[in-house]
């Protein structure tokens, strides 16, 4: 039973087309001499040229297909010398044995590579794991085991003694010792009046067999793409969806023309049709194969475009839109482009310098336009990272403001002067960007400096009621909420507050802020001590100074404290802080804000 990997070896050499060939272009282009080289250099670099060979068998490309074309003619013996024979195989019995043996092997289901992508240059495939001067153009399965067709140099490299292709003796000698006897499908299944009336060296049976088996592949591919559609929306409850059973047929005609190209290569190769029309065939299998695949790009590119651009439509982000636009028409352009290049270089143009010129041209387009790539580029990082978005207030370099639109080459900043100021996209991604939008607190960080005449039970007191009014203010984070005595100044005593405010907003933390420093006047007030002078100020007034009442009364607290064991430094128990913890009336008794509240729960 003949155990042939067609299938994945046409899809292996059909989604490496377009690579192959990028790949030989640009490393031509990166051994073409430069503008300023010397004409030794150059001397280097360029394919020295070689006579002509009248069985143009200078490079791989050119012994396959001149081996096809006269076994087309059925000139065996022109066809031998593209073999590279023994000695006691040269008689023209032999030659022909040898050729028709071959034939037939091919014939009854030969695997060949597509001539574009066999190698035309005089060195063959430089990219290969073989060795220099050998080259793998396709396989035969003969007895159950598979044979690998080599073509291999057995010239050289200068004028004198040129290249010369021949398929190697090893593959010679491994097809001479297998036996043919098998008969293929359509040697069992056509008539002889259709064996012997040929067409172009070919029974005109086969032709006739392979036009029903290309209505019959492409018949096949649609009923199992359709059948494909019906068992993914049975699974597939998404697929139901109208919006995403349009995506799903879409897709089909890129799909059914793939799919019927890989059915008539793999057929055609099981029912046994000439390798002659199978290798004529070959370009228009790739080519169309190709087509499948740009045509699947291209689908794809509008479903993920129009997906992505509905989906910043319902979230109001216009200006993500016109990215994803602008991306959509960069992919398009560049599948026409390298479409193009691909096909050309299927059907067998050599698109070496037409590549090496785009990559030249994409430079020079890339060094002019460099800013403005620079400026896009930093578009979609703003975008896809979020970094700011239109109504953030934040800060750029020195300049801060409200971002009131991100375009494509430029970002707009409405400063607090309300000035516009313009930011080129691509500063963003050299420039720290501090956005206060996406603050979730607001830090309350002020230092308290108290008179030299304050004493320690004083600040004690102080402590214990700031952090007490901390934990207890509704609005104020506890987690921390440090009130700490941090040392002393040339004024007076350092008391040091950090926290942070629970707000919605800047404006609402700045009412927050204005209602904890008020209650901290007042705590202050109680305590008996004052705040401090700059000691840098002279003043001459008729202080009071400090209140002994109060003082006496502070002092009588903590002594309290003390003796009860209750003096919360330290630092407080969490029972405490959970006892205190929102019992502060906020906004505080009589002030406009309580009025609304209150009238807001009546109603």
């Amino acid at each position: 039973m003949k155990q042939t990997h067609t299938k994945l070896r046409y899809i292996k050499w059909l989604y490496t087309a377009v690579l192959l060939l990028s790949m030989q272009a640009a490393l031509q282009a990166q051994l073409l001499p430069s503008a300023g080289g010397t004409e030794a250099d150059k001397a280097t670099t360029e394919n020295p040229v070689y006579p002509p060979d009248s069985l143009n068998r200078r490079d791989p490309r050119g012994t396959v297909n001149g081996f096809i074309q006269a076994v087309a003619d059925q000139n065996y013996i022109r066809a031998s010398r593209y073999l590279n024979l023994k000695r006691n195989w040269r008689s023209n019995r032999q030659r022909t044995r040898i050729v028709t043996k071959f034939q037939k092997l091919l014939d009854q289901g030969g695997d060949m590579i597509p001539s574009s992508l066999i190698s035309d240059k005089n060195e063959g495939r430089a990219d290969d794991e073989l060795a220099a001067g050998q080259d793998l153009v396709g396989t035969v399965t003969a007895n159950g085991k598979e044979i690998k067709l080599y073509v291999e140099n057995r010239g050289g490299d200068t004028e004198e003694n040129p290249p010369l292709w021949q398929f190697s003796a090893e593959t010679v000698a491994a097809i001479s010792a297998t036996g043919t006897d098998e008969s293929s499908l359509l040697d069992i299944v056509l008539s002889d009046n259709l064996k012997e009336r040929t067409l172009g060296g070919v029974p005109l049976g086969h032709w006739l067999a392979m036009v029903v088996l290309i209505v019959l592949s492409y018949i096949a591919s649609w009923l199992l793409v359709a059948l494909m559609g019906l068992v993914m929306r049975g699974i597939w409850k998404k697929a139901r969806n109208p919006e995403k059973w349009l995506i799903i047929q879409a897709l089909g005609l890129p799909l059914r023309l793939y799919i019927s190209v890989l059915l008539f290569v793999e057929a055609s190769q099981q029912v046994g049709i000439s390798i002659i029309i199978r290798q004529r065939f070959s370009t228009i299998t790739v080519t169309i194969g190709i087509a499948a695949i740009l045509i699947l790009l291209w689908r794809l590119t509008d479903i993920v475009s129009d997906f992505t651009k509905n989906r910043m439509t319902i979230r109001k982000r216009i200006s993500a839109i016109s990215v994803i636009l602008f991306i959509r028409r960069m992919a398009k352009i560049a599948i026409i482009v390298i479409g193009i290049i691909a096909l050309l270089g299927a059907i067998g143009f050599d698109v070496t310098t037409w590549i090496a010129a785009l990559g030249i041209g994409g430079l020079a387009l890339a060094l002019g336009a460099q800013k403005t790539m620079e400026n896009f580029v930093g578009s979609v990082s703003l975008i896809a990272d979020q970094t700011i978005r239109v109504g953030d207030f934040c800060r750029v370099g020195d300049i801060k403001g409200t971002v009131e639109s991100i375009g494509m080459r430029s970002t707009r900043l409405r400063t607090p002067q309300r000035t516009v100021v313009t930011i080129p996209n691509g500063q963003f991604a050299s420039t720290n960007v501090e956005n206060y939008a996406h603050r979730d607190r607001y830090l309350f960080n002020p230092t308290l400096e108290l008179r030299m005449e304050t004493t320690p039970d004083q600040l004690r007191y102080l402590l214990v009621e700031i952090r007490s009014m901390l934990y207890a203010h509704p609005s104020v984070n506890n987690d921390p909420a440090k009130v700490r005595f941090v040392g002393m100044s040339a004024s007076g005593h350092k008391i040091e507050i950090f926290a942070y405010l629970e707000a919605i907003s800047f404006d609402a933390s700045q009412e927050v802020q204005e209602d904890v420093l008020l209650r901290i006047l007042d705590i202050v007030a109680k305590s008996g001590s004052d705040f401090a002078y700059p000691s840098q100020t002279l003043y001459m007034a008729q202080d009071k100074g400090v209140d002994q009442e109060k003082t006496d009364k502070a002092k009588e607290t903590v002594k309290k404290w003390r003796e009860a064991s209750e003096l919360k430094l330290p630092f407080f128990r969490q029972e405490h802080i959970d006892e205190l913890d929102g019992t502060i009336n906020y906004p505080p008794e009589g002030s406009v804000g309580k009025q609304n509240d209150e009238t807001k729960t009546d109603g």
